[in-house]
């Protein structure tokens, strides 16, 4: 089981315990979804639900990637489900991988838990995959969360394509922002500790 401790939260494996909690967080129609990708389509809640059968399914087996394509964000202190991260290639052929985070009930943002999970994930995935050399984030214009949490871990907006993204029939822009292996590990030599600002 993949296991990385913050101050507040840890990055884990989804357990049996998180399946019901997981199944209405990733139900169409929470609050969380208006900022995570909203000019994506959703999948349908039986999409969901399928696709999480299929995780558990794969951890019976044993047969979870390494690394892992996304892990649960839990409170630390009540192991909880309260979000998740993820990753996927913009292109393999050059080893260039974006992530992403959702922290789901409004509740918990705000209180560095998300700023947390964006670190150790980070972290994880420079020491898991040591072929890459750089970690994108994308959001949009309207995301004022995620872009303060790129930007307080020290992820340098690299891109703003203007007026690219519609969401409730207005125009945002799309934002990218790297960090680099050899950034990140001048600024965290020994992994990500937590600092309190």
């Amino acid at each position: 089981m993949i296991f990385y401790e913050g101050k507040q939260i840890i990055l884990r494996d989804w357990t049996l315990k998180d399946k019901d909690d997981w199944i209405f967080w990733r139900s169409p129609g929470r609050y969380w979804q208006k900022f995570d990708g909203p000019y994506y389509p959703r999948k349908s809640q039986d999409e969901e639900v399928h696709r999480i059968e299929k995780y558990f399914l794969k951890e019976e087996s044993k047969s979870l990637e390494t690394p892992r394509n996304g892990l649960a964000i839990a409170d630390k202190e009540t192991n909880q489900l309260i979000g998740e991260v993820g990753r996927y290639w913009e292109s393999r052929e050059t080893n260039w991988l974006c992530i992403g985070i959702a922290v789901y009930n409004p509740e918990h943002w705000g209180k560095g838990r998300g700023y947390e999970a964006l670190a150790l994930w980070t972290d994880y995935l420079f020491q898991a995959m040591p072929e890459i050399v750089r970690v994108d984030l994308r959001t949009w214009s309207g995301n004022f969360g995620m872009m303060r949490l790129a930007e307080k871990l020290g992820y340098t907006k690299e891109a703003c394509f203007r007026k690219a993204r519609i969401v409730d029939g207005e125009y945002y822009d799309s934002i990218g922002y790297g960090v680099l292996r050899k950034e990140w590990e001048s600024w965290y030599p020994e992994g990500f500790q937590y600092r309190a600002e």
